[in-house]
């Protein structure tokens, strides 16, 4: 059973950067594709950002692309997702996840799930 817990979000004003960490419990860490997701209030979860186990791989949803980016420490156990030039539509309940599937993905089978950090962006 891997436990995730995020922090790091916070207010911040439109244009402005947060930087959110994901700490887990596993040792095996770096068994893992690791994922960032989002959920906005009266809307489904959405994927935003993942990579692979080794951190060469990366994937991000259309809307943060040039924007966020996705990084890990496996030796630290962490993932991170650095967001700058947020915008309002950026306000959501962030979560990460963990993912035991040989590939990276960006559907929401990922196995573990932690209990997200609120990000609200104001304009």
């Amino acid at each position: 059973q891997v436990q995730l817990v995020e922090s790091g979000g916070g207010l911040v004003q439109a244009g402005g950067s947060l930087r959110l960490s994901c700490a887990a419990s596993e040792r095996t860490f770096s068994n893992y594709n690791m994922g960032w997701f989002r959920q906005a209030p009266g809307k489904e979860r959405e994927f935003v950002a993942a990579i692979s186990r080794s951190g060469l791989g990366t994937t991000y949803a259309d809307s943060v692309k040039g924007r966020f980016t996705i990084s890990r420490d496996n030796a630290m156990m962490t993932v991170y997702l650095q967001m700058n030039s947020l915008k309002p539509e950026d306000t959501a309940v962030y979560y990460c996840a963990a993912d035991r599937r040989a590939r990276v993905y960006t559907d929401l089978g990922y196995n573990y799930w932690g209990q997200g950090t609120q990000v609200t962006v104001s304009s």
